[in-house]
Parts: structure tokens; C-alpha cells; sequence
């Protein structure tokens, strides 16, 4: 067993399992519901934006969300097996051809929105011929 492999045997139960964190592709509109300790208190959060990059893999997986507040552009990373983020949520699955959507920090406006993904999907009813 080399390094590596040792490494990921002991990190594996602290990793979320599949059913805690959904599909998540880069462009989607997600939630993610994220826990702040204030004093003695604890709260839920939601951060709703657009999920511009992941890096990382197994438990260093982080991902980059964007969301517009008050015309300012405003950018989030969280750590995805972190036990600060309680859930995330799909909102909303955009067509991406790329692994990075950086390009869109420059954007205002209507070009700032993403294609949906069923865009290129036909619609199956009666033929004609």
C-alpha cells in the first residue's frame, strides 16, 4: 500500500456519502445550507448562487459558488465533506462546456445567465411524415 492509498483509507469514513451531497456539475444553481456558530447558538444559512469550480478530490473537494448581491458579485468556497455544510440542493442544471465558469465574473446583466441543460433535448410526440 503506498501513501496515497493509506491516506484515503483513513479519511473514507469522514467523507459524506453519496446520498448527502447530490450530482453536482459545474453551471448548476444550488443551495447550499451552511451552519454558523454564534456564540452558544446555532443557525442554518442558505447561500444560493451558481457553482462556478470544484477542485480538489476526496476530502479536500471544494467548490466555488457565486451569487449577485446588491450589484456586487459575491463568491463563496466551501468545503464539500465539511460538517458545516448540512445539505446542499439543486436547483437548476445549466449547459456548461467548460470545467471553469470564471468568465462570468466579468458579465453584468442578461449574458451573466447560463443556458438550461434540457436545451438540446427533443421533444418526443406525434411525427409528421
Amino acid at each position: 500500500m503506498n501513501r496515497t492509498e493509506v491516506l484515503e483509507s483513513i479519511v473514507a469514513d469522514q467523507l459524506k456519502k453519496q446520498v448527502d451531497t447530490p450530482e453536482l456539475k459545474i453551471g448548476d444553481t444550488i443551495d447550499v445550507h451552511y451552519r454558523i456558530v454564534e456564540g452558544n447558538k446555532e443557525r442554518v444559512q442558505v447561500f444560493q448562487g451558481v457553482l462556478l469550480a470544484m477542485k480538489g478530490r476526496g476530502i479536500n473537494r471544494m467548490i466555488t459558488v457565486r451569487r449577485i448581491v446588491a450589484n456586487e458579485g459575491v463568491e463563496r468556497i466551501f468545503p464539500l465533506h465539511s460538517p458545516r455544510v448540512a445539505k446542499i440542493d439543486v436547483l437548476r442544471h445549466a449547459d456548461a462546456r467548460r470545467a471553469k465558469l470564471y468568465y462570468l465574473r466579468d458579465r453584468a446583466g442578461k449574458s451573466r445567465r447560463l443556458r438550461d441543460e434540457r436545451r438540446g433535448v427533443v421533444k418526443s410526440g406525434p411525427s409528421k411524415g
